[in-house]
C-alpha cells in the first residue's frame, strides 16, 4: 500500500489523464478529434473585452493563461490554423500576432465547452452539492499552495 502522499500524487495524475481521455472521447464523437488543445480554443472565445469580436490573444498571453510554454502554444495554434479554427493577423504591436477564431472555430468552442460540461457532470455525478463545494475549496487551496514560493529544500532523508 502506498503512503497517503504518494497515493494522492498518483490519484491526481490518474484523474488528470482520465479527464483528458474522457474529453478527447467526447470530441472524437462530435467529429472534433483534431482539436489538440480544446482549452486553448475555448480561452480564445471572449478573451479580450476591448476587441469588437472579443478575441485578441497573443501567443505569449495564451501560454501564461494555460501555464504551458509559448512553443507548445505555437504548435497548437499551427494545428488549429491548419484545421481552419483560427486565423492570425498582425496586432497593433508588430511583434505580436492576434489570434482570431473563425466561424468554424466559434462552433467548435461550443462543442468543446459542452464536452467539458458533460465530462465534469459524469466525474461528479455521485457527489452531493456540499461535497462538490468542499472539493472545489480543497482544489483551490492546493493550487494556491503550489503557486506560493516553495521553501528551501531540506536534504534530510525522507521515507518514500
Amino acid at each position: 500500500m502506498l503512503p497517503p502522499v504518494q497515493e494522492l500524487e498518483m490519484l491526481s495524475r490518474q484523474i488528470n489523464q482520465a479527464h483528458r481521455s474522457a474529453v478527447q472521447a467526447e470530441l472524437n464523437a462530435a467529429g472534433l478529434g483534431e482539436v489538440g488543445h480544446p482549452m486553448l480554443l475555448t480561452i480564445l472565445q471572449g478573451s479580450c473585452p476591448d476587441d469588437a469580436e472579443g478575441q485578441c490573444q497573443a501567443q505569449r498571453d495564451l501560454a501564461q493563461l494555460l501555464h504551458i510554454s509559448p512553443a507548445a502554444v505555437a504548435t497548437s495554434l499551427k494545428s488549429l490554423e491548419k484545421g481552419g479554427y483560427i486565423r492570425r493577423e498582425p496586432g497593433s504591436d508588430a511583434r505580436k500576432n492576434r489570434v482570431i477564431l473563425t466561424p468554424k472555430g466559434v462552433e467548435a468552442v461550443t462543442v468543446c465547452q459542452n464536452a467539458f460540461v458533460r465530462v465534469s457532470q459524469r466525474m461528479l455525478s455521485d457527489f452531493s452539492p456540499e461535497e462538490r463545494a468542499q472539493l472545489l475549496s480543497f482544489r483551490r487551496r492546493m493550487l494556491r499552495n503550489l503557486r506560493e514560493p516553495s521553501p528551501a529544500p531540506s536534504y534530510a532523508k525522507e521515507e518514500c
